[in-house]
């Protein structure tokens, strides 16, 4: 029997969504201008979020995005679909976000800014996504979103990229290991260490809010 619309397991989930990007690459491969939209439509606006937010400088995220997108276009050959599309992608991005902060240690070091107050802070338009199961989804206003993102960009740059995959992008522990080319212990540790030291940054800031007593502090 032919499978009902209405099924929508997690792995039937899975499958449809497998289908959908081994169409997308192929049609890729075989130069489709409607793919090429199609793909921007669906990562440039997450692949700039998550620059934006390892690198905490919106010129040096865009310049990732356009990175990203070339070596997509370019290797999209290679894809073998041993992981997600998105996956591969966000691998990509984490990969070019890398290079540019080496580059920017390497050849733009300059005087450490001050600290900076909340009001004071970089150009915070990009909003935290609902739904994520983390800190962030209980700081729901603009005052609370902008010590989180202080925070977050204060932390280890290791810790903050696992935590940005997870608790932002919200990706499995599984994928975020194939992202970053780490065990699934590395990914669970580095989670909790970024919690844990996001916590610590804001503790100052929020002791008895409600963030400090709902935060999670494993990484579940």
């Amino acid at each position: 029997m032919a499978a009902s619309i209405l099924d929508l397991s997690p792995e039937r989930t899975a499958e449809v969504s497998e289908a959908v990007d081994l169409r997308l690459v192929q049609s890729l491969r075989e130069g489709s201008e409607w793919a090429y939209e199609e793909l921007l439509t669906r990562f440039q606006q997450p692949v700039y979020a998550l620059a934006l937010r390892l690198l905490s400088d919106p010129s040096e995220a865009a310049d990732v995005v356009q990175e990203v997108f070339l070596k997509v276009f370019r290797n999209i050959g290679s894809f073998r679909g041993q992981s997600s599309l998105r996956t591969w992608v966000y691998r990509i991005t984490v990969n070019e976000a890398h290079n540019a902060r080496r580059w920017f240690f390497r050849h733009r070091r300059r005087e450490a800014e001050p600290d900076l107050g909340p009001e004071e802070t970089r150009d915070w338009r990009e909003t935290i996504p609902d739904g994520s199961r983390s800190p962030f989804d209980v700081a729901f206003d603009r005052e609370q979103h902008v010590m989180i993102e202080a925070a977050l960009e204060r932390i280890n740059p290791i810790f903050r990229e696992a935590v940005v995959l997870r608790d932002i992008a919200d990706m499995s522990y599984e994928e975020i290991a194939r992202v970053l080319g780490v065990t699934l212990g590395t990914v669970k540790s580095r989670i909790l260490r970024g919690r844990v030291s996001l916590r610590e940054e804001l503790a100052g800031r929020l002791r008895g809010s409600r963030f400090l007593r709902l935060a999670p502090t494993t990484a579940e």
